[in-house]
């Protein structure tokens, strides 16, 4: 089938079909096929790509390794996307999301890899449908997505991971063990810090601190901008919001907090049980309605949990960080990125215990946490009926709403109360018990024609 041809196939409207994706398929196992490393075709799941041209690209060469890739989905048939389509010649190439899940029903599996505010909308369809979906990091564009996502991946059934990779590997494994083990005794601080959106030397990853552009130019031939905007409200097209550059717009990303913050508080929320935070409070330069800061300073306060103390978690970004520490020793910096853990014995800066009298004297338990096959490989084992993976949305969700429970403190709508409130959070009540007009940031009002 041509691109012309797979992209413009009837569409039947959402049929929310809950068959299992799996269903009458005959699994042969691994270990009763003849050779060494090969894979029986029938052992094999058909995935499909949805935003491919970034890390979809990443996620889609780390399953066809093992899976079929049978259909390919990006609003821009540019650059890395015709890459993509060159690498899986076999796959049918679409546009639309929806009209790849009408058309493809052998579809098993989902990467949903596009920008944040759409996220959401996919990853609900997609499970409705009975299939398996892994979605990017953040999990979705705001609070209350994430808890819908979550909600619903128990309710399909099906078998679930967010984007966040750091969480399969080793290190995060030892850092776990360290402290469960007292190293630096209770923790009762932490600071978390990234230099996003800068990239060195005052350039930026994307922009933020910006205003809406006022010059209109064509929309590139290529793509579709009506399914780019999908659910925020339409504007006109601009290479300020694509390609990429759309995660600093409160319309379509969620800022540097977002970006970074499924990656570096998921390893603090693990070793720390972490989950609902109690208190949120924010500072940042100077803020609008279009666009984040270009830096930020997000404090967190959360509840003694599991017999853990309460943790007061500091967020920095825009090259924001913690004053430098006395116990740095020589050649040691703070860096443009890192975590502070802070104990009442000692404190870890990223994987360095310190001070160096405690660092060579503390002898670490035996490795016992178990490590992972891979982020992408937990997945797909999840898939074929095996434990759910690390980041499973039950997890993801919950992490998710933490972070972007965050950005509602840097909103410029409510910037006025905020310099004299702390805003306090029930996760029961789902609102901000004591600022209830900041409920209304926990969600966004989708245009017509799109829903969860």
């Amino acid at each position: 089938m041509n691109k012309k041809a797979s992209n413009v196939i009837s569409r039947r409207g959402f049929l929310g079909t809950s068959a299992a994706a799996l269903a009458g398929l005959t699994i042969i196992p691994r270990h009763a096929v003849s050779g060494l490393g090969h894979i029986a075709p029938s052992d094999k799941l058909n995935i499909a790509g949805v935003g491919i041209g970034g890390m979809g690209r990443n996620n889609l060469a780390n399953v066809a390794k093992t899976e079929n890739i049978v259909a390919l989905c990006d609003v821009d048939w540019r650059g890395q996307t015709l890459k993509v389509f060159e690498t899986y010649p076999g796959a049918k190439q679409y546009k639309d999301y929806r009209i790849m899940l009408d058309s493809q029903k052998e579809i098993d599996a989902v990467i949903v890899a596009t920008s944040d505010h759409t996220h959401a909308v996919i990853s609900m369809e997609t499970m409705r449908r009975g299939k398996h979906v892994f979605t990017q990091k953040p999990l979705t564009h705001t609070v209350y997505e994430a808890k819908a996502l979550a909600n619903a991946a128990k309710e399909y059934k099906v078998a679930t991971q967010m984007g966040n990779q750091g969480q399969a590997t080793d290190g995060p494994r030892r850092l776990r063990e360290m402290i469960w083990d007292g190293v630096i005794g209770p923790i009762r601080e932490v600071h978390v810090w990234t230099d996003r959106p800068n990239n060195g030397l005052f350039k930026t990853y994307w922009p933020q601190g910006v205003n809406r552009p006022e010059e209109t130019p064509p929309t590139p031939e290529n793509l579709d901008w009506d399914l780019f905007v999908g659910p925020a409200p339409v504007r006109p097209y601009h290479p300020a919001y694509h390609p990429f550059r759309w995660r600093g717009w409160w319309d379509f990303g969620t800022g540097a907090l977002g970006d970074i913050g499924c990656h570096s508080l998921d390893p603090i929320s693990r070793a720390l049980k972490l989950k609902y935070p109690s208190t949120i409070q924010a500072v940042s330069t100077l803020v609008n309605k279009e666009t984040y800061p270009l830096g930020s300073i997000v404090k967190y306060e959360f509840p003694a949990s599991e017999g853990m103390p309460p943790v007061s978690l500091t967020w920095y970004d825009g090259g924001l960080r913690p004053l430098i520490l006395p116990e740095l020793e020589e050649g040691m910096k703070m860096g443009t990125g890192g975590t502070l853990y802070v104990g009442d014995n000692g404190k870890i800066l990223n994987d360095t215990i310190l001070p160096a009298s405690l660092r060579k004297s503390y002898k670490p338990p035996k490795p016992y946490i178990p490590s992972s096959p891979g982020h992408e490989e937990e997945w797909i084992l999840a898939c074929k009926g095996g434990d759910p993976p690390g980041s499973n949305f039950s997890w993801a969700g919950p992490l998710t709403e933490t972070v972007l429970l965050g950005n509602v403190a840097l909103r410029m709508e409510l910037k006025e109360k905020l310099g004299g409130t702390i805003l306090k959070w029930d996760p029961d009540k789902y609102s901000f018990i004591n600022l209830p007009e900041a409920d209304q940031f926990l969600h966004c009002e989708y245009r017509q024609g799109w829903n969860l």
